[in-house]
């Protein structure tokens, strides 16, 4: 687990919910669990301060960093995601996307995330539009045609986009893999468990599911084959990142108060 990568979940898990702020020391304390050292979680932190997700802040227990708006918003649709909540159906309509050029490595990679599939080197498919997609081509400079295409569930039409676009047998054995990876991970906490490791063991549940986000299309269930293991992994993670939920809850808090207690904690800008 990288440091960058830890430090994006637990400002998402964590202290977003706790106004999206935090002490140095607390993120050291926070992600020492994870087997991260300090060097390289400062070292994280710079690297975010300079690309726009975390802005330096001085608390009244020392140097601090707040999420940026920029970092709220992307934190806030990958939460939607991650806990698939306020999710569409689908209208029967996929988004296509014809470009006029060959589209960077970087947003490429940011059309993959927001849920857009390839079909070729030009052209990108989604189930559902998503607004993000013509700020990441404009930034791009490449010029682009979208067009909205129509199919019903279950027709050859349907089943050809999506089988071109998305690599389902092997998001599929992912799936599978998640599990069969986390359950021993999660299972071993139980009610004589501490509550650091049931934060630890809740942090690798989550960091592992978030991964998705970057692979998962999130097509609907009617695009979907029989038996998807998509379904049975999410109820794998939502039992048990639930049910660890108020242990790494109070790890968290503990953590943050043994930085902060004997003074209130204010901030001002460095």
């Amino acid at each position: 687990m990288q440091a960058r990568s830890a430090l994006f979940d637990l400002y998402g898990d964590y202290l977003r919910p706790r106004g999206g702020r935090a002490p140095v020391a607390a993120l050291v304390r926070l992600l020492a669990p994870l087997g991260i050292a300090p060097p390289a979680v400062r070292t994280a932190v710079s690297r975010m301060v300079r690309q726009g997700w975390l802005h330096p802040m001085r608390l009244t227990s020392g140097p601090g960093y707040l999420l940026t708006p920029k970092a709220a918003r992307r934190l806030d649709e990958a939460a939607a995601r991650i806990y698939r909540t306020g999710r569409a159906g689908w209208d029967g309509r996929f988004d296509l996307i014809l470009l006029h050029g060959p589209l960077p490595r970087r947003e490429a990679a940011r059309l993959t995330y927001l849920g857009y599939g390839s079909l070729g080197d030009q052209s990108w498919v989604a189930p559902r539009a998503a607004e993000e997609a013509d700020t990441v081509l404009i930034d791009a400079g490449v010029g682009y045609e979208r067009f909205s295409a129509a199919h019903a569930a279950g027709s050859p039409g349907a089943a050809a986009v999506v089988g071109r676009a998305w690599d389902l047998p092997g998001l599929a054995r992912s799936y599978e893999t998640f599990v069969a990876d986390l359950r021993p991970v999660v299972s071993t906490v139980n009610a004589r468990s501490s509550d650091e490791e049931a934060y630890a063991a809740r942090f690798q549940l989550v960091h592992a599911w978030r991964s998705f986000l970057f692979r998962d299309p999130q097509l609907p269930p009617s695009l979907l084959p029989p038996r998807w293991p998509g379904v049975s992994a999410a109820g794998f993670f939502d039992r048990h990142s639930v049910r660890l939920r108020p242990a790494a809850d109070r790890y968290v808090e503990r953590c943050l108060h043994a930085v902060t207690k004997g003074g209130r904690v204010g901030f001002s800008e460095s």
